[in-house]
């Protein structure tokens, strides 16, 4: 049998029925869960664009991002996700990554479909979201960035917001346990030059977060 295809979605795949579900799940799932377990805080929303020509950039500090940062932003979000996450053994979570409208990318030799999904979500009034750093990162650290999102964003001329998740250390078992901000940063344009952008989100996620800066020692293609 054939290998399904997960980094290749189209139009119609964010069309009324995921909107639908994907609105229903953020609105009553991840609201209670994110305020009566997580206590979470939103700061910057203001600074959203209006948009949905746009690129959300976060750190990425667990499997709570994706859901916390749609509900900061308000935004309908499509995710760059791993390719493993669409074949995990967590049955629950492969559903939530395939049916709230991510799409799967092989980090280690990205492919053409990857790019026709991008310019599938952009003619939709869907965004973009991709965490930079390509992985969970425990340490307090930003380093090891990959520039594909700043490809993205000059090739579909998308603005690029840097959205900092702040304080996680651990997953909540009971209500009221843990505590995290989504801190919204200031847009990024698309028409600075390459390396601008990537120092530039850095450094926004880090005064947020007040994590390590150590983009300089590492920045990958």
């Amino acid at each position: 049998m054939a290998e399904k295809n997960y980094n290749r979605r189209t139009e119609k795949d964010y069309g009324f029925w995921r909107t639908f579900f994907y609105k229903t799940f953020v609105t009553f799932v991840v609201f209670n869960v994110s305020k009566f377990m997580y206590n979470i805080k939103i700061e910057g929303k203001e600074n959203v664009p209006k948009t949905s020509r746009l690129i959300l950039a976060g750190n990425h500090v667990s499997y709570l991002d994706p859901p916390m940062i749609s509900l900061a932003t308000g935004k309908k979000v499509a995710y760059m996700a791993k390719q493993e996450l669409f074949t995990d053994k967590n049955k629950l979570l492969k559903f939530l990554v395939h049916t709230l409208g991510a799409f799967a990318v092989n980090r280690e030799k990205p492919e053409l479909a990857t790019f026709k999904t991008v310019k599938a979500i952009f003619n939709t009034p869907w965004s973009l979201g991709i965490f930079p750093q390509g992985r969970i990162i425990k340490e307090p650290v930003i380093s090891d960035i990959h520039k594909g999102f700043v490809l993205f964003a000059k090739k579909f001329k998308a603005d690029i917001l840097p959205v900092a998740v702040c304080g996680f250390d651990g997953y909540a078992k009971k209500l009221f346990e843990k505590n995290m901000t989504i801190k919204i940063g200031k847009p990024i344009s698309y028409t600075l030059p390459e390396d601008e952008i990537v120092r530039e989100w850095a450094r926004q996620i880090c005064e947020y977060t007040g994590f390590e800066n150590k983009l300089e020692e590492n920045i990958q293609v």
